[in-house]
């Protein structure tokens, strides 16, 4: 997935926002104020970081060798990506869908229930309720 995909798929989901706070090359992505996404270069290699549940983060460390704990921020909370192409687009989209979800789920009340009555649910939690299904099947 090349940088200017990347980024479309980033900006695309309800009421996400682009800021460049450190430098001109590291790319912040924001709903409603709070950071969903980062991405960096590291030593040239671009990164992607992410938020994720503890144990999934885990798991996603043990399955791809391109999911890694996340650069410069909390490894227990975030990964980073490793944007080789190795790992699939699907995947990688999987993977912000779940952060974006993640973030969204821990706005205030008033903000969130906002962002529901303007988004719809399924378009903020889309991996989230996908894994809720998943679970009562």
């Amino acid at each position: 997935m090349d940088s200017t995909s990347l980024k479309q798929y980033l900006l695309s989901k309800p009421e996400a926002e682009e800021y460049y706070p450190f430098d001109d090359y590291t790319a912040v992505f924001k709903v409603q104020g709070k950071m969903f996404a980062l991405l960096i270069k590291k030593q040239g290699a671009p990164l992607l970081n992410l938020k994720c549940l503890p144990d999934h983060a885990i798991e996603l460390r043990d399955i791809f060798t391109d999911v890694i704990p996340a650069y410069h921020m909390n490894k227990r909370h975030w990964n980073s990506i490793v944007l080789s192409g190795e790992l699939p687009m699907g995947e990688i989209q999987r993977q912000i869908d779940h952060s974006y979800s993640l973030v969204v789920k821990r706005l205030k009340k008033s903000i969130r229930e906002g962002l529901e009555v303007r988004h719809g649910k399924s378009n903020l939690y889309s991996e989230i309720m996908a894994e809720n299904n998943h679970k009562q099947h």
